[in-house]
């Protein structure tokens, strides 16, 4: 079973798609973390995130062991992915490791903003997760918190909509809802609750119904 989970930053896709994973005994893949390990790489080399056969280049030599990195969670690292992910090149030299990791056995839970549309568009079951960009942006403040890193919620939010434009209007991929997935509003859901919600979408997806 392939279940593709997609939505805007900071929306809980993450969280749910963890949580499904374990769930139903399936691998997990965050997507994002990719992205950011090549935008990681790009930063610490000085290069430009402009330079997209650079970074494709890159994209082509990560070291999946990397994708631990608890660095790579920064604020910086996730608006440099937004650039990097834009690239048609880049997404090109990934596609590939993305799906080889879906079809693997017994499956796998695929977060991301692409998954359902691009890379798992035949996905056993496909949730588009949301959230206002309120909320997010008090998500993000509190992980910064959390990890000790200094604030600024305003700030925040202004670059959670700009990176929501971004990515929505990229000629790459843009981020949208599949036609065939189920949307999840995840803006007043705790984390116990959100879990639930998506449970119950992928049991009525299978079962052959509609979540309404």
């Amino acid at each position: 079973m392939i279940i593709a989970i997609d939505g805007p930053a900071a929306s809980g896709k993450g969280t749910l798609a963890k949580r499904l994973a374990a769930h139903y005994g399936l691998g997990h893949l965050d997507t994002g973390v990719i992205y950011r390990a090549v935008a990681k790489a790009m930063l610490d080399a000085g290069a430009d995130l402009a330079d997209e056969a650079r970074a494709a280049e890159v994209a082509r030599t990560l070291d999946p062991a990397r994708f631990d990195d608890p660095a790579l969670k920064s604020q910086t690292v996730g608006e440099a992915a937004s650039v990097v992910s834009a690239h048609p090149r880049v997404r090109a030299a990934l596609v590939e490791f993305q799906q080889r990791f879906a079809a693997t056995p017994p499956g796998a839970v695929l977060d991301g903003r692409d998954i359902g549309t691009v890379i798992c568009p035949d996905a056993d079951v496909k949730i588009f997760v949301v959230a206002s960009a309120e909320v997010r942006a008090h998500r993000r403040f509190l992980e910064a918190q959390s990890r000790g890193e200094p604030a600024d919620e305003a700030v925040i939010l202004a670059d959670i909509l700009k990176r929501d434009e971004r990515d929505q209007n990229r000629a790459a991929a843009p981020l949208k809802q599949a036609p065939d997935a189920v949307l999840l509003d995840n803006s007043y859901l705790d984390i116990e609750g959100g879990v639930r919600a998506a449970i119950d979408i992928v049991e009525a997806v299978r079962a052959g119904r509609r979540r309404v």
